[in-house]
């Protein structure tokens, strides 16, 4: 096969893992960020770009630099941060990695159960802080805890991942119930309508993808059905979630807790008002959207993409959804 240059954009998103593979092949060119206005340069005659979170907009795609894309590897399952349609009118096709991150992201999720539910790493960081020391019994009692055995979970988004967490789950002993697409009034068997899952769980677990019909749709209406004693869970997408609605919630304590690993802006801005929030409500955590993030997650996701990116050029269709 003739040379088949291929530019990674944004490869320090994949963290420290092994590229040999691409570079074995040839022609490959890694930069670990790029800028927008380096963005031509370092296309310019590519006929693969490989991505995770880079942003290839409409006018991008339509740059002259970008004359000669034949293909898109997303090194991740979403695919909202390019232009479909722009790719097919131009003939550049587009494939993705699903499943990747499947066990990866269903541990984290139940991690973040149990953290709600135990108060482990604030015990963690008391202990480090010296208030262990200082109790006059063999114990303490300073955070709430509970058992999950008999709890309800319910996930919106049965997936993949969807349903490695209620396999997960179940060993815990939580009742796992799942809800219909969001936005469809269209029930399948053994699901409920959202609105009724969001009344019945302690636990709501996010693991739908970011689309018109979901965008935002944990907003001040569905936060008002939760139980005051349920949390949200949130390791798919930030975009999922009106902020402002589920800050107030919290605040005035109408549901009872939230842990996302997901925001509207990511990384965010100094004062983001999720990461005030955060800093100031015990019923808030936050982390930095590393649910996937398992380093043997990364390198399966990176042996994925090379196997898309050779089987394009054998002509052969893999994962694609343009």
């Amino acid at each position: 096969m003739s040379e088949f240059r291929t530019a990674f954009l944004d490869a320090a998103t994949f963290g420290v893992i092994s590229l040999d593979r691409f570079e074995q092949a040839g022609g490959c060119e890694v930069h670990e960020l790029t800028d927008a206005d380096e963005l031509p340069a370092r296309i310019e005659g590519c006929r693969c770009a490989v991505i995770n979170k880079f942003v290839l907009d409409r006018p991008r795609l339509e740059h002259p630099s970008a004359a000669k894309l034949e293909l898109i590897a997303v090194g991740a399952t979403g695919t909202d941060n390019v232009d479909i349609a722009c790719a097919r009118e131009r003939g550049i096709a587009v494939c993705n990695v699903p499943g990747y991150a499947t066990s990866a992201v269903a541990q984290y999720t139940l991690a973040l159960i149990l953290e709600l539910a135990t108060q482990a790493a604030r015990y963690a960081q008391g202990t480090r802080m010296g208030h262990w020391q200082e109790s006059t019994i063999f114990t303490r009692h300073d955070y709430p805890s509970f058992e999950l055995q008999g709890r309800v979970l319910g996930i919106v988004g049965y997936g993949n991942i969807g349903r490695k967490v209620a396999e997960m789950a179940r060993v815990f002993g939580l009742k796992v119930i799942v809800a219909g697409r969001v936005g469809e009034d269209r029930t399948q068997p053994d699901r409920m309508p959202v609105e009724e899952l969001l009344r019945q769980a302690d636990f709501v677990s996010l693991h739908c993808p970011l689309t018109p019909l979901t965008e935002g749709f944990i907003n001040p209406h569905t936060l008002s059905l939760m139980k005051p004693t349920a949390y949200l869970v949130n390791t798919a997408r930030g975009g999922l979630v009106e902020e402002a609605a589920l800050i107030e919630a919290l605040e005035q304590d109408w549901i009872a807790g939230a842990a996302l690993d997901v925001i509207s802006q990511e990384p965010p801005d100094e004062g983001h008002p999720m990461m005030e929030a955060a800093a100031r409500l015990d019923n808030l955590l936050i982390t930095p959207h590393c649910a996937w993030a398992a380093r043997e997650t990364r390198q399966r996701l990176m042996d994925e993409v090379f196997e898309n990116i050779q089987a394009f050029r054998r002509g052969e269709p893999r994962n694609r959804v343009d």
